[in-house]
């Protein structure tokens, strides 16, 4: 067997973000930072305002915030049409009775329903809650019962794994597509509820204590267990998005997380539209070929996955990867579980960029 070391390519660089940490470190007053939300200027203070309504509002209103891609159909939503379509579903909710600190949960694939729903429930002073698709009965009853969960936006197929009653507080189902045989007073069909709520509203403007967002830990030392974050949890989405996944204002940016996962709001909503950059979402399965045509044709600069997903990638083998154009990459990150050596010089050698671990838990709500 053979002991020659791997020689691997000489990697391209890039001027990052944060320059020096040691000099930053010494020098940085996190003060600084609350200079670049609207807040800091007005005193209003609204997630959604700052992820999106800012951008409509000025002269990046027609730039593209959301692309949508599922192999069959390509999306693309301005930082204006998310301002619009998220204040009717605001809207919407306001007329179902939905109330500041109600508890709405988000049970959808990776669609863009998703991201506008979250988006509205914000603006409502409501807290979103986002499960993940894969759940099944019990793992929903137990996070919906114990939030006291009072609306759901959700489809009608995975309606069937919502255990309606055994959850005293629901009093709305908001159904992205048909809504098949469901009738009654408590059911609403997301397309009807936007083409009639108006796309103006005054989101409501909250305090930095108040509450931003419900997650729930996975479970795997015991019952799961809610985790409120703030909405001052803002500063530390947009430092880590700005120093951490190094985004820039010209970034197509992709986080492969669920967002029923903290990875997949934190970093997959928040981080970057707090940062101004394009947000990409991929939908269906998993599929090596399907994501790499994802960053061949999007153009991704930044992508951010997990150890999982690039093993599977490993696995695939290097000649599915030559197939795609994967240049415009500047940064990859990983998140999950600690990253093997042998995927980062894979990766080193097959994208020539190195895979920059990260490591932090849904209790802190961003990278640590």
């Amino acid at each position: 067997m053979s002991t020659a070391k791997e020689v691997l390519p000489p990697l391209l660089g890039h001027n990052a973000n944060l320059a020096d940490y040691e000099s930053t470190y010494r020098s940085y007053d996190w003060k600084e930072a609350e200079k670049s939300f609207d807040w800091h200027r007005t005193g209003k203070i609204n997630m959604a305002h700052e992820c999106i309504d800012r951008w409509a509002l000025g002269d990046r209103r027609a730039k593209r915030a959301l692309i949508y891609s599922d192999g069959e159909q390509v999306k693309t939503y301005t930082f204006e049409d998310l301002m619009r379509l998220s204040n009717r579903f605001a809207n919407a909710l306001v007329r179902m009775g939905v109330q500041r600190g109600d508890r709405v949960f988000v049970f959808l694939p990776r669609v863009p329903e998703t991201y506008i729903g979250i988006l509205g429930t914000l603006k409502v002073g409501a807290m979103p809650s986002p499960l993940f698709e894969a759940f099944m009965t019990d793992a929903v009853r137990d996070r919906m019962k114990d939030a006291g969960a009072v609306a759901l936006l959700t489809n009608r197929h995975l309606l069937e794994r919502v255990p309606e009653n055994d959850l005293p507080d629901l009093r709305h189902v908001v159904l992205v597509g048909d809504r098949g045989d469901l009738a009654g007073d408590r059911y609403h069909v997301f397309d009807e509820e936007i083409e009639t709520a108006s796309d103006r509203f005054e989101p409501a403007w909250l305090e930095r204590e108040d509450p931003l967002i419900l997650h729930y830990t996975s479970g795997s030392t015991g019952k799961p267990k809610g985790a409120l974050h703030v909405q001052n949890a803002m500063i530390g989405h947009y430092m880590t998005g700005r120093w951490i996944l190094d985004l820039r204002d010209d970034d197509i940016y992709w986080c492969t997380a669920d967002p029923g996962w903290v990875t997949g709001t934190s970093y997959g909503i928040f981080a970057p539209w707090l940062n101004g950059a394009t947000n990409v979402i991929r939908g269906g399965r998993f599929d090596p070929d399907a994501w790499y045509s994802t960053i061949e044709q999007l153009k991704v600069t930044v992508w951010y996955s997990a150890p999982t997903a690039f093993r599977m990638l490993m696995a695939a083998g290097e000649q599915v990867a030559a197939k795609y154009d994967l240049s415009s990459l500047r940064h990859v990150l990983s998140v999950g579980e600690p990253l093997n050596p042998e995927v980062v010089r894979w990766g080193w050698r097959v994208y020539q960029r190195r895979i920059h671990d990260n490591w932090w838990m849904t209790e802190t709500g961003h990278q640590l």
